[in-house]
């Protein structure tokens, strides 16, 4: 016996993964997850017997359901499912997978659509983080064409503009959580943010790397990467976090000047390069390029305007706004797309859905 699940599978950015009502869902978070990991095909490299794409980019998931917060529309909870291991992460954010909850929200009848365009308030409930995502509804009925372009994602679309507020120290309610814009990890400099995502941004160039690789070249070079892990290891016990070997935070950043844009930067995942980059990586990236006494900033163009960040996919701008030192609010342009809709099929022994629980009560 299968439980049939309600599920919308969706593009966001350069993310994609499958988008479920809340309701629809196990009520208690050990199931759900466990649900999650079925829906998937986790653990396995090619999560052959999931709707997984075997990367962690294809390999995440979006909860919606109503807001009961005021001035709220929906809230949003985002998780990470690993592709090879039997884990299941809600602390991060993904502004990626954000794009789409707006769409989805207002054609699952969440939020009421407007003429030519709906604004819809989300809480990003991994962090506590609001956005107010506008999608284009012309006629009142989501459109998903349009002449906007991403680089990493083929096609045009209708944009998705998205303005992240109350974001500084969303994790751990600190900007910059040890006190310090840069200090030393095993003699190498890094600058810990907390900013959308809490990250560990570090210069290329003083572990023998370039901002500007190619990914499967960053990966290829395994003393590299172990070096970057024990970096990371490290920096999560100092912005509290504790032992962060099973979780995706912090996000290591390589970063290094950059021929046509602010700076060069290179978003782990964090054992893997984004083949892009994160939305809300990009916008610890770009907080930091605009804070003096940065790892990024030191490597960062003096410009006007939005922070150009180019990745291995082209180049992404965030709009900032800083007030008194901090961060105000971050903005990007993403798009989105609605593949398919239907019944996803777990098995029963996973979990035997809400019917068959109200009938054993």
């Amino acid at each position: 016996m299968q439980t049939p699940i309600p599920c919308v599978l969706m593009r966001g950015g350069t993310s994609r993964g499958p988008f479920f009502l809340a309701d629809d869902l196990p009520g208690d978070a050990a199931t759900r997850d466990a649900v999650l990991l079925a829906a998937m095909g986790s653990p396995h490299p090619m999560q052959l017997d999931g709707i997984g794409g075997g990367r962690t980019l294809t390999s995440k998931v979006a909860i919606v359901s109503p807001s009961s917060e005021p001035d709220v529309d929906v809230d949003y909870l985002f998780a990470q499912v690993s592709v090879d291991r039997q884990v299941v992460d809600t602390r991060p954010n993904c502004g990626n997978m954000l794009s789409g909850v707006g769409p989805f929200a207002i054609e699952a009848g969440l939020v009421r659509a407007s003429d030519p365009e709906t604004l819809v308030r989300v809480r990003n409930l991994n962090t506590g983080a609001l956005v107010d995502v506008l999608v284009q509804t012309p006629g009142g009925v989501v459109t998903y064409e349009g002449d906007t372009t991403l680089p990493g994602v083929p096609g045009s679309g209708a944009p998705i503009q998205l303005r992240f507020r109350r974001i500084a120290g969303a994790k751990t309610g600190k900007l910059f959580p040890t006190g310090a814009r840069s200090e030393i990890i095993q003699g190498v400099p890094v600058s810990l943010l907390d900013c959308a995502m809490p990250v560990m941004l570090v210069a290329a160039a003083s572990l023998g790397a370039k901002a500007e690789a190619a990914p499967a070249e960053i990966e290829a070079d395994c003393a590299l990467m172990k070096r970057i892990e024990r970096l990371r290891l490290e920096a999560g016990e100092r912005m509290g976090f504790g032992d962060v070997r099973d979780s995706v935070l912090p996000k290591p950043v390589l970063v290094g000047p950059a021929a046509t844009a602010t700076l060069a930067a290179r978003y782990l995942t964090p054992h893997t390069v984004h083949a892009s980059l994160a939305v809300t990586g990009a916008i610890a990236i770009a907080a930091a390029a605009r804070l003096p006494g940065t790892v990024a900033a030191s490597c960062a163009r003096t410009e006007d305007g939005p922070v150009r960040i180019a990745h291995p996919s082209g180049v992404l701008e965030v709009a900032l706004s800083i007030e008194q030192d901090s961060i105000a609010w971050a903005g990007v342009l993403r798009t989105a797309r609605r593949i398919f809709e239907g019944r996803l099929l777990i098995p029963a022994a996973v979990w035997a859905g809400h019917d068959s629980r109200r009938a054993a009560a």
